[in-house]
């Protein structure tokens, strides 16, 4: 695979100098345009110790206007990122659309290390590969540009290069005893990145190998890669755009509806149908359930703490069923500086301009914390598929990023609970009534409060899809019977704390029972 990059590839300086001031020129005209467009370019640079992956990364930075350029480098996993799942710094550090980002060292260099010091079989490589494929698919979905650059150098050269930078005094900095070591190293390096370069060069992500024994040759080879990447996509979207008349824009949310109509069948049977919506609790059994539930919970919480173990809840329902009163009972029991509860609505100017779900990476809690969604990351499939604010390509392919994503929370030891809280349209009803008589509570209700249930049937039917394409083994749902409050309540407290006693292995329920004389 590296053999042609292996050979000494060079450019005079003559041709550089008559190269790259019209490179730059059209590089800078590129940018320009890209300001404005839909989506963000991600380049990633990878390779050999000493192939220039830096310096050509400070030379785009001089090339271009810096002030529409993020760069990062990462290194080993600081204590905080310690804390969250692996992808949580690259998500993070995403750049927005029109925004074009470097990444030095990024999530190939832990593998690829790994792998080399033998730490890692190669099947267990292939398996991380796996993961890092389907987070390069999911960016390029949401339509980003990755372009992926591999700096190599043969064996030979990579001597030739560290030894020239360690003799002059102006470089001998760049190189460690670690690249020295690498460089002895370099069969089992080669190896390990031929694997890795084979599973992960795809049809959307395809890796781009550069020889980088000659700076100017690698910088016109990268410099020329960037440009025509730009430069092709913008070109498809103005056309894509020139064929898209404003009557398609305006249909648009009304095609939403109407892919969720067709498919509708007269009468609707979903998971939601065989709940029991006339399951109560009175009022003082659920006195005495919520406050043995609380110190139950109470407990849970400091446990989770002590064994640095992270709880995610996500709190889905129809308007009005019950989800911020739930939440409040359950933030009763917690310390309130280890949780955090995060309302979701629409988007901001911010968010839009980043792959959905980047809002809620970066809202990850710290090791032991909780974080409490009201609505969440589910909002792909259920307002926007139905509303039309995601075209049926974006929110169908959601499903699997989501059960994705969920799986990384639960590998990195997260505990991952989701609740759909149902009401009957007659409660909502008079939820809705009641909310309008009352003064403290009028701010909740609005127009569109109103207008969400003429598609009730289609939201049921997106819940229904959402139930049975996420509810997984590791991540499940839980549908709790909301008509009475008191009865959704309690349900919510008894699921968590079962949950966590599942996950941390701190069985207190009884222990509590027989404290407060509850049998």
């Amino acid at each position: 695979m590296f053999e042609v990059a292996e050979l000494e590839q060079t450019v005079s300086t003559e041709e550089f100098q008559q190269q790259v001031p019209r490179l730059r020129e059209r590089l800078l005209e590129a940018q320009a345009r890209l300001q404005t467009a839909g989506f963000p370019v991600i380049m990633l640079f990878a390779g050999v110790d000493g192939a220039g992956k830096g310096e050509t990364a400070n030379l785009l930075s001089e090339w271009l206007d810096p002030h529409w350029i993020v760069t990062h480098a990462f290194g080993a996993p600081t204590a905080e990122e310690q804390e969250r799942p692996e992808f949580w710094r690259y998500w993070r550090d995403l750049p927005p659309k029109g925004y074009l980002g470097i990444f030095l060292s990024a999530w190939y260099s832990e593998p690829l290390l790994l792998r080399a010091f033998e730490e890692i079989s190669s099947a267990e490589l292939d398996e991380r590969l796996d993961k890092i494929v389907h987070f390069e698919r999911t960016l390029v979905d949401d339509g980003a540009l990755l372009l992926k650059f591999w700096m190599h150098l043969g064996k030979d050269q990579q001597e030739q290069r560290l030894t020239t930078l360690s003799a002059d005094p102006t470089s001998s900095w760049r190189v460690t005893d670690r690249d020295w070591k690498h460089w002895r190293m370099y069969d089992k390096f080669a190896h390990a990145a031929e694997q890795m370069i084979m599973r992960t060069s795809t049809g959307e992500a395809p890796w781009t190998i550069v020889e980088g024994l000659d700076a100017r040759f690698r910088s016109l080879k990268v410099g020329t890669a960037l440009l025509g990447a730009i430069e092709s996509r913008l070109d498809d979207e103005a056309t894509a755009k020139k064929k898209a008349s404003s009557g398609r824009k305006k249909k648009k949310k009304q095609d939403g509806r109407d892919a969720a109509k067709a498919v509708r069948p007269p009468t609707p049977k979903t998971v939601l149908s065989r709940l029991d919506l006339g399951s109560s609790l009175a009022k003082q059994q659920y006195r005495e359930e919520l406050e043995v539930l609380q110190a139950r919970l109470n407990l849970l919480h400091r446990g989770a703490l002590e064994r640095r173990r992270s709880t995610i809840m996500a709190f889905e329902g129809w308007d009005a069923a019950g989800k911020g009163g739930a939440i409040r009972r359950i933030t009763a029991a917690l310390d309130a500086r280890h949780c955090h509860v995060i309302m979701i609505g629409a988007p901001t100017d911010e968010e839009l301009a980043h792959h959905y779900l980047w809002r809620f990476w970066r809202h990850l809690p710290r090791a032991g914390r909780v974080t409490i969604f009201d609505r969440s990351w589910y909002g792909r499939v259920l307002v926007e598929r139905v509303e039309g604010f995601a075209t049926q390509k974006e929110w169908q392919r959601a499903y699997a990023e989501i059960n994705e994503f969920e799986r990384e929370l639960v590998e990195h030891g997260m505990v991952v609970m989701k609740f759909w809280i149902h009401i009957s349209k007659r409660e909502q009803t008079r939820r809705f009534k009641a909310r309008e008589k009352t003064a403290y509570k009028r701010w909740k209700l609005t127009a569109e409060d109103w207008r969400n249930r003429e598609h009730w049937n289609d939201y049921e039917l997106a819940v229904n899809d959402m139930i049975e394409r996420t509810s997984t083994t590791i991540a499940p749902w839980t549908l709790v019977e909301g008509d009475d409050k008191r009865f959704a309540r309690v349900k919510v407290l008894r699921t968590v704390c079962e949950r966590l006693e599942q996950a941390l292995g701190m069985p207190v329920e009884r222990e509590l029972q027989l404290a407060s004389g509850v049998q």
